[in-house]
């Protein structure tokens, strides 16, 4: 079972989107299929770095995206198997707790026969008139007693193991739903779980300021055409370390879509929230990124803020409107700064 990725990209830039959706699968001979559409919109979007990366390595090997690589491609980059992954834990669960039951119940049974041996012999030792019976009969219950002891040790020793077993399920379960809330890429909150936030500080705003960060790499695609989507994955890694760092533990980090990142921050005043933007910003453009292997400079890389300040009586819409506003003021007015609302 999978679940096709969410897009929110405004109206203009879907319909940008969809003219260059129809020239790429028109230039390679793509079918105009949902897989197919869903990869070129990922690919053009540039949503989906490591999607991107294998689309291009594949055209520039002039191999011909057919239904078989379509299928391949959209289950390892944009199929979100994490549903897969609950239902094998919860069925490994309920596996490990019928098992349980079974060996308690069991234990149970053998422990109640026991008893009623017990029982037996006790009303059996009252009739007895020589040494020699009650010496068997207390021999009997030894043996019961025994026993009993064996299974007591035997069921310890399953509960033991069924205790290891659930931890080691617990873990899996915690893996799992980090991974359903973590964009693979920079390690921040994926989308989704940028809404939950936004949505939760919305509710739960209590009379004291909060504000929504949107931050947009300058000339990213650039970036990508000159040095690689290698190199622009690198960016937008080392740019979400940067938010990371100077983001309060109360905040919450995201990627919200392609280059373009949020930070959510709950009980932090318009200033407060300018002043983190702002050591990001700076911290940026300080940065002198390198290539890896030849240490060849990639050139400064800057990105623009836009901040907008929550109301009561808004709705996550609006705060994200007008902080995309904000956004794209700084954008038009020299890129490489940091705007309020």
């Amino acid at each position: 079972m999978s679940i096709i990725t969410s897009y929110d990209f405004s109206e203009d830039q879907n319909s940008h989107f969809l003219r260059q959706i129809l020239l790429f699968l028109a230039t390679h001979k793509m079918l105009p299929t949902p897989i197919n559409y869903a990869l070129s919109y990922e690919h053009v979007s540039g949503s989906n770095q490591k999607l991107s990366a294998a689309i291009d390595s594949l055209l520039k090997q002039h191999k011909i995206i057919d239904k078989e690589i379509s299928i391949k491609l959209y289950n390892k980059f944009i199929s979100d198997n994490s549903l897969e992954s609950f239902n094998k834990i919860n069925q490994d669960l309920e596996q490990l707790i019928n098992n349980t039951r079974n060996i308690v119940s069991e234990t149970g049974q053998k422990a109640s026969d026991a008893g009623i041996v017990f029982e037996e012999q006790a009303a059996t030792v009252t009739s007895i008139k020589t040494s020699n019976g009650l010496q068997e009969v207390i021999s009997e219950i030894a043996n019961e007693a025994t026993g009993l002891a064996t299974i007591s040790r035997s069921l310890k020793e399953e509960l033991d193991s069924a205790n290891q077993e659930m931890d080691l399920l617990r873990k899996e379960l915690i893996k799992v739903r980090e991974s359903a809330s973590t964009d693979a890429l920079t390690g921040l909150l994926n989308r989704g779980a940028f809404d939950k936030a936004l949505d939760d500080m919305i509710d739960q705003a209590s009379g004291s300021e909060s504000c929504l960060v949107m931050l947009d790499l300058d000339h990213f695609k650039l970036v990508n055409d000159t040095h690689g989507h290698l190199i622009g994955d690198s960016v937008l890694k080392y740019t979400g370390n940067l938010l990371k760092k100077h983001a309060e533990p109360h905040h919450f980090s995201a990627r919200y879509g392609g280059e373009e990142l949020a930070v959510v921050m709950p009980n932090t005043s318009l200033k407060r929230s300018a002043e983190i933007a702002e050591k990001i910003r700076v911290a940026l453009e300080h940065s002198r990124l390198k290539k890896k292997n030849s240490s060849e400079s990639i050139g400064k890389i800057t990105v623009s803020i836009g901040i907008s300040r929550l109301n009561t009586s808004d709705t996550a819409e609006d705060l994200i409107m007008r902080a995309d506003n904000a956004l794209y003021q700084a954008k038009e007015t020299g890129r490489n700064k940091v705007v309020l609302e």
